[in-house]
């Protein structure tokens, strides 16, 4: 039995490929404890971490533990291997290039998990601005969150590249340069992205609201990268670049919160004063009786060239013009039908000639 045990021991330091025979039965060891502590992980500790979650309620908490189930098995596999290798003797260049295999792993799922939470507030700012009941275009918060995910991979990128012995200024001076070129190349593009991000943040309008410019009108359906989309009352799709938009002077008739109408009739000059008198009474009692009208004034205003004209002013409790001209026909059928009750007659252009006879 003695000398087994002398011969175990003689095996135990038996050397090959720069190792003993103990130190390889270690780092085996450890990669078995690794791989066993990281097993456990991964089945009890996320149960654990999901119940914490449940309890304090916090949604990033589910989003983290997501990205914790998401990592395949041979990325443990690997991190074990590499836990186990600290406890022997590797090739100079076997070594380096392995740490710099798991160093791109760690990274990239340390991106991941940034990414994730980028992506979660992306998310919830788009919910909470609909929760609030804000017909907001998705897009311009979308290219932020790419943007910034492109910033994210771009430094991750960068410090792999440090890590591994490139020299990163250099680098980073090269894209300067180049990054120049390519903006004074696409100068026009580049305005009109910027101009999306103006009219994300400044809010001028939005999805679903009214607007006028110039002589175009219509109602916005999509506000893009590059340029705004605006269906106009005739039918047709306007598509007008962000660059150009945010120059112009734009009605937007989605921000009133009521809608100032006037219009003016003119009746015959054979109608009588009692008549005249009426007139107010009646176009007062004709809104009184209009839902979402609001009466400001009713004038006989002036003497016409073949009218006697009166000025009427009201308000439309809502923006829609739509509804607006529900209103106004309302309005309109109702005095055309009590005018003719009173036998009041509306003017039309006509012209009298007088003749002298000499």
């Amino acid at each position: 039995m003695f000398i087994n045990f002398l011969n175990f021991r003689e095996i135990l330091t038996y050397n090959f490929f720069g190792n003993s025979a103990q130190e390889y039965l270690i780092g085996l060891g450890v990669f078995v404890l690794a791989m066993v502590f990281l097993y456990l992980f991964k089945k009890q500790g996320i149960k654990k971490l999901r119940k914490i979650g449940n309890n304090i309620k916090i949604e990033t908490y589910d989003s983290l533990i997501k990205i914790i189930e998401s990592i395949k098995p041979w990325v443990y596999i690997v991190l074990s291997l590499w836990i186990a290798s600290q406890f022997i003797n590797l090739a100079v260049k076997i070594e380096k290039y392995f740490s710099y295999f798991v160093l791109i792993i760690i990274i990239f799922y340390i991106i991941k998990i940034i990414i994730e939470f980028v992506n979660f507030f992306t998310l919830k700012i788009i919910e909470k601005n609909e929760e609030e009941g804000k017909k907001i275009d998705p897009s311009g918060v979308n290219i932020l969150n790419k943007i910034l995910k492109g910033v994210i991979w771009v430094i991750a990128i960068l410090l792999i590249l440090q890590n591994l012995g490139f020299n990163v200024t250099t680098l980073i001076a090269g894209l300067g340069i180049g990054g120049i070129a390519i903006a004074f190349a696409l100068q026009g593009v580049l305005t009109d992205i910027f101009a999306c991000f103006s009219i994300y943040l400044d809010k001028p309008f939005q999805t679903g609201d009214f607007i006028i410019i110039d002589d175009d009108l219509g109602t916005i359906i999509k506000i893009g990268i590059k340029s705004t989309r605006i269906q106009t009352l005739q039918g047709e799709e306007l598509v007008i670049s962000n660059r150009e938009l945010i120059e112009k002077r734009v009605h937007n008739y989605k921000k009133m919160e009521k809608r100032r109408i006037e219009f003016t009739f003119g009746v015959v000059y054979e109608t009588s004063s009692e008549a005249l008198k009426k007139i107010p009474i009646i176009i007062k009692n004709i809104l009184d009786r209009v839902e979402s009208a609001d009466l400001d004034r009713v004038h006989f205003k002036k003497f016409g060239d073949w009218s006697l004209d009166f000025d009427v002013v009201y308000y439309v409790a809502v923006p829609d013009y739509n509804k607006y001209m529900d209103v106004q026909q309302e309005i309109n059928l109702a005095i055309k039908e009590e005018f003719e009750k009173e036998n009041i007659e509306f003017a039309y252009p006509t012209q009298s000639i007088l003749l002298n006879k000499s």
